[in-house]
């Protein structure tokens, strides 16, 4: 679909996330890339970056590009803010004190502390400034937490529309604490990653706001897709790839293994990634005795997945809570099956021996038994199962596909031309989405069918 309308120029569009890049956040980077390649012009604004976590080079180079609120440190954060804020209020104080009541009102049922809100207003005055100093058309924030709260604000603030993804699970691990009503009603629309996220969202926001919903999925690049999967089959090499945090399971994951490790079953796994938990899987990898099964090799870069994830016979994940993890996507894009627990939105990704295998969160021998069929399974039976998963992903998670329909989205809300909307009257400046020339006590309003206005 075409990304501009004859004699405009490119949509601009500003991306906020609030950690970006971060190494668990490339599908991002991905999503924004091929946005870019479409057309659009995208703004990449965050409060922080991945700092030394950073292992990647396209990652580094995402840096260069974006621009972070909390650059120069927290001082000069509270000085701009500040300044962000005076200026406010003399553009609009209408918009200021609409904005500030919803922050406000974000703090009432919040399991936050209340100056954390107050942070976010200050985010938000910010990133209203980079918005409109940027002439953004639309914003769109990942996870529906504390960036698409800065997001709403920023559009209280501007009238410029805004989006959010919500991927899960902590979207609903505390749901009634954010706020996703107020979040959702004053959105354009609302990206799903899976079916089930979708209906999580409908679980705490109203039927008359479900029509904003639209099913987005995450998508894979060339990088993945456009490789033919491995003829050779590893026999005994597992990998896992995810944060070391307790929501994946990993700690079940080692119970498996010291099962088969009992029954003398020969593997090798690789843990890729790191987190809060990894001390307390260092010491329960000695205390199992897996020291020579498993190595727990620190983040890697995404040249360094693919080869890990193509030097096994599968991947296993054994997670508690998920939306739809990426890794399994990319698991399957380079032909290889995945153990996975049936939980989220991963049972309309993997099917149970089909293109992998499904076992309960949290039960260590079932987990076992998968992982003990999927070793002492034909290799054929291995490269079968990973061209199915192949083929799911090439329907399901085509990144050119899924960021046409979200360029769609963000089109359909573009406001009409400036030379067809603007109106002069003396006495106040008020512009939509973008700084226009004007003279001092002109008056020009965008007609855009928002609320939000700018007044100069």
């Amino acid at each position: 679909m075409p990304t501009e309308r004859e004699g405009e120029a490119a949509m601009r569009v500003c991306y906020f996330v609030s950690e970006y890049p971060a190494v668990s956040h490339t599908f991002i980077r991905r999503e924004i890339a091929e946005l870019e390649r479409s057309g659009l012009s995208v703004l990449r604004v965050s409060l922080r970056g991945g700092g030394r976590s950073l292992v990647d080079e396209e990652d580094l180079r995402e840096k260069a590009r974006t621009r972070y609120l909390l650059e120069g440190g927290k001082a000069r954060f509270v000085a701009r803010s500040a300044a962000a804020f005076a200026a406010a209020l003399l553009r609009s104080p209408l918009a200021l004190a609409k904005a500030a009541g919803a922050a406000f009102a974000m703090m009432r049922r919040s399991s936050r502390p209340a100056p954390l809100h107050l942070a976010y207003f200050a985010e938000a005055l910010l990133l209203a400034r980079r918005v409109v100093e940027g002439e953004v058309e639309h914003v769109h924030a990942h996870f529906g937490t504390n960036g698409a709260e800065v997001a709403m604000l920023c559009h209280l603030l501007t009238g410029v529309p805004y989006s959010f993804t919500v991927h899960g699970p902590d979207e609903f691990d505390r749901p009634e604490y954010l706020g996703l009503p107020a979040k959702v009603r004053h959105a354009a629309f609302v990206c799903v990653v899976s079916a089930f996220t979708g209906s999580q969202l409908r679980r705490w926001v109203p039927a008359g706001e479900w029509h904003k919903i639209r099913l987005v999925r995450c998508g894979l690049d060339a990088a993945f897709l456009s490789r033919p999967p491995p003829r050779i089959v590893p026999k005994s090499r597992l990998v896992a790839v995810g944060r070391l945090s307790g929501q994946k399971g990993h700690l079940v994951l080692l119970d498996a293994l010291a099962m088969l490790a009992g029954e003398g079953v020969p593997f090798s796994l690789t843990l890729v990634g790191d987190g809060p938990l990894r001390p307390l899987l260092a010491r329960g990898i000695r205390e199992r005795g897996l020291e020579r099964q498993v190595e727990l090799a620190g983040w890697m870069s995404n040249a360094e997945v693919r080869t890990a994830i193509g030097e096994a016979r599968a991947l296993v994940l054994p997670s508690f809570a998920e939306g739809l993890p990426v890794v399994l996507m990319e698991a399957l894009a380079l032909g290889r099956p995945v153990v996975a627990t049936y939980v989220a939105g991963i049972p309309e990704l993997v099917s149970d021996r089909e293109n992998g295998w499904l076992v309960p969160a949290g039960s260590a021998e079932r987990l076992a038994d998968a992982i003990r069929q999927c070793l002492d399974a034909p290799d054929a039976v291995i490269r079968a199962m990973g061209e199915a998963g192949r083929r799911r992903v090439l329907e399901q998670h085509d990144i050119a596909r899924e960021c046409r329909a979200l360029a769609a989205l963000f089109a359909a809300g573009r406001p009409a031309p400036a030379s067809a909307a603007v109106s002069a009257d003396a006495g106040e400046a008020a512009a939509f989405g973008g700084s226009h020339p004007m003279r001092l006590g002109e008056v020009i309003t965008l007609r855009t069918g928002h609320s939000g206005w700018i007044k100069r």
